[in-house]
């Protein structure tokens, strides 16, 4: 996407990929877990300028796709196998 990133979005990219990491691994705790890091760092970098044009625009888009995708993502609302019979 892009050639040169800085050095905060290889850091937004490096949360991405763990947190799509656990999502495939089916680890819920481990990948809401990643979310809020990522959530946080996204936040602090906006605040702070760091991230700018096509890049907010992009990890932005990237927050409110995996916010949506989260949602009902835990193990805590999972029943066990047996109580279903």
């Amino acid at each position: 996407m892009f050639l040169w990133k800085s050095k905060y979005e290889r850091h937004l990219d490096e949360l991405l990929s763990n947190l799509k990491l656990n999502m495939s691994n089916n680890y819920k705790d481990a990948a809401q877990e990643d979310f809020l890091k990522y959530e946080a760092a996204f936040g602090q970098y906006r605040e702070e300028g760091r991230l700018k044009g096509k890049a907010l625009e992009y990890y932005s888009s990237q927050l409110g796709s995996y916010r949506v995708r989260l949602m009902g993502f835990t193990h805590k609302d999972q029943k066990p196998y047996w109580a279903s019979k």
